[in-house]
Formats: C-alpha cells, sequence, structure tokens
C-alpha cells in the first residue's frame, strides 16, 4: 500500500493542482500549449492524496476554470451544457481506480498488473461517462444512436487515452526516481 507525509501529498496536490491550471483551458496539444491532463490528475490524486476532500476540491478547480476558460477567456461554451455534471462520476471513476490502485501499490515489477487494471477500467468509465453524457444529455446531438455514439467515441477516446498515457508516464518515471533515491539513501543510513 502507498503512504505518504502529510507534507508530500500537500506538494503533490499543489503540483497537480499547477497542472490542471496550466493545461485545462486547451484540450489538444499544439506546439503552445500541453493537452488538458484532467483525466491523468484525478487518477493521480486517488493514488497519491488520502483525503477524500481532493475529489471535490479538483472538481471545482476544473469547473472554476471551464467557467472562467468560457466566461472571460473567450473559449466556446459548447460543451456548458446541463450534461457537464456527468463529468462527476467521469472524475469520480479515474479518482476512486486510483484509490484502488494505492491498496494494491507496491514497490516492484508485479505492481504494473494492478496499475494496468485500474488505469484501464478508470479510462473506460470515465470516457463512457464524459462522452456518453455529453451525447446523449447536452441536447447538442439533435438525433442519437448508439452505433452512432460507439463511432464517435472510437474517433475521440484514443487522444484522451494517447494524453492520459503521456502524464502518467511522466508521473511514474519521477515516482520511480524518487523511490529508488529514497530507499538508496535509506540502505546507506543503516549501512553507513
Amino acid at each position: 500500500m502507498l503512504t505518504l507525509s502529510t507534507r508530500n501529498q500537500i506538494a503533490i496536490g499543489l503540483l497537480l493542482a499547477a497542472l490542471m491550471i496550466a493545461t485545462r483551458s486547451h484540450h489538444f496539444a499544439t506546439v503552445h500549449n500541453l493537452a488538458d491532463a484532467s483525466w491523468a490528475i484525478f487518477f493521480l490524486a486517488g493514488i497519491y492524496l488520502r483525503s477524500a476532500w481532493t475529489l471535490p476540491a479538483f472538481f471545482a478547480l476544473g469547473w472554476g476554470l471551464d467557467i472562467s476558460a468560457t466566461t472571460w477567456g473567450g473559449v466556446s461554451d459548447y460543451c456548458m451544457t446541463p450534461a457537464y455534471l456527468f463529468m462527476l462520476p467521469a472524475y469520480a471513476s479515474l479518482w476512486l481506480a486510483g484509490r484502488w490502485f494505492a491498496q494494491h501499490y507496491q514497490f516492484s515489477w508485479s505492481t504494473l498488473v494492478p496499475l494496468f487494471i485500474s488505469a484501464s477500467t478508470g479510462l473506460i468509465l470515465c470516457g463512457l461517462f464524459s462522452s456518453g453524457g455529453f451525447y446523449f444529455f447536452s441536447g447538442r446531438i439533435a438525433e442519437t444512436s448508439f452505433a452512432e455514439f460507439g463511432e464517435q467515441l472510437l474517433k475521440y477516446f484514443p487522444m484522451y487515452i494517447e494524453t492520459f498515457v503521456f502524464y502518467s508516464a511522466i508521473a511514474i518515471g519521477v515516482h520511480v526516481l524518487f523511490t529508488a533515491v529514497h530507499q538508496l539513501n535509506s540502505r546507506n543510513t543503516t549501512t553507513g
């Protein structure tokens, strides 16, 4: 099981919040903008931050950034419909998947299996809630069908997976580096 000090959790929480602020208003990466890291942020918050208040806090931050972007930032409000409420279960799916993984974590190669299971489950549920919620309940699609929804999901979901994997891979690299250095320092302290 993964346990971090309160100090480390605060540092990670601030880093994740800064990442959300830096990336939230952009949906696809360009030379000047990074892709939205929100899906990875909710998953990582579930892994690293023990307090349950982090889920509503990050949701409120994302909502506030979206409102700011559409009200003052010149971003289209096309996605701001009653279906936005489906982002709650979408992000909660990733957060809960991260929580589940944290309970099964150990610093070994065998942790890749629960990581894959939790990330895949969280991604699929998040994609279904966010895309399905918008497609069926936003009022933006005149005639809906499960076949067309499936086509739209196949078209856009891989981009979200790619972005999630990008940010998660960076987090994994940083985690491995910090854990390896910590273990090495612990060994040197006990043998020295």
